[in-house]
């Protein structure tokens, strides 16, 4: 098995933060990235539910585990639900990095604040809180937050601003939250900003990271079992 995690990104600014989250918690690990920019570009312009989109994500999710990665995860909340589904044929395990913080966001609940800078992204995020929760048989009551007018600056490399803009629109709908949701990873600074909201405001990255390190510490560990297993003694006696 190799001692790898995989990302999928659709922007290069998204490199640096997961190979040093990674670092932080796994520096054992090998770390490896993939930048399709152009699938989050027709995402926006096809929907999620295009075939032909499908297919080339999961093209690519496999194409970040060609060299062995163990654990691939798609960084990009527009895509997250469709690189989950790649089928892997058992040679590594799709994640999206989105749903660790969903499981957060469901346990925070019920009212949880669904916040994105790109309207792509809101459909798929609610998808997931609602799916979550439904699964943790709890109830909540998703409202989304479209700040439209953050994304430029996004766009533009004016982290600041765009920091900024997000900060100020989510702190005025909070009031009426019991958590609030950072669809996009790139949004995770904003939590930073909100910290005396006096509720969970929560980022993808780091819990995703998390879940996919012990995903992969955890099937290292049922693989050196195995093949413990079958190296002891009496484990395997040849035909007479």
């Amino acid at each position: 098995m190799t001692d790898a995690i995989a990302f999928l990104h659709t922007a290069q600014v998204h490199v640096p933060t997961f190979e040093q989250l990674t670092r932080e918690i796994a520096p054992e690990l090998e770390v490896r990235h993939l930048v399709r920019e152009e699938l989050l570009h027709e995402a926006r312009a096809t929907g999620i539910d295009n075939p032909k989109l499908a297919a080339r994500v999961h093209d690519a999710m496999r194409e970040a585990a060609s060299d062995g990665a163990a654990v691939v995860a798609c960084t990009c909340s527009t895509i997250g639900g469709i690189a989950e589904k790649t089928a892997t044929g058992g040679a590594f395990t799709a994640q999206r990095i989105d749903r660790a913080m969903a499981e957060r966001a469901v346990r925070a609940g019920p009212r949880v604040l669904i916040a994105a800078a790109l309207e792509s992204t809101l459909e798929p995020t609610t998808a997931l809180i609602l799916s979550t929760a439904a699964q943790a048989g709890a109830g909540v009551r998703p409202s989304v937050l479209w700040v439209e007018e953050a994304w430029p600056y996004f766009e533009a490399g004016d982290t600041a601003r765009y920091i900024e803009t997000l900060a100020r629109a989510i702190r005025t709908a909070a009031v009426a939250a019991d958590a609030v949701v950072l669809a996009q990873a790139s949004m995770a600074p904003v939590a930073h900003e909100l910290a005396d909201l006096g509720i969970e405001v929560l980022a993808s990255p780091a819990p995703g990271v998390a879940h996919a390190v012990a995903t992969l510490r955890a099937s290292r560990t049922a693989w050196a079992a195995q093949a413990a297993a079958l190296a002891a003694p009496g484990a395997f006696t040849a035909p007479i």
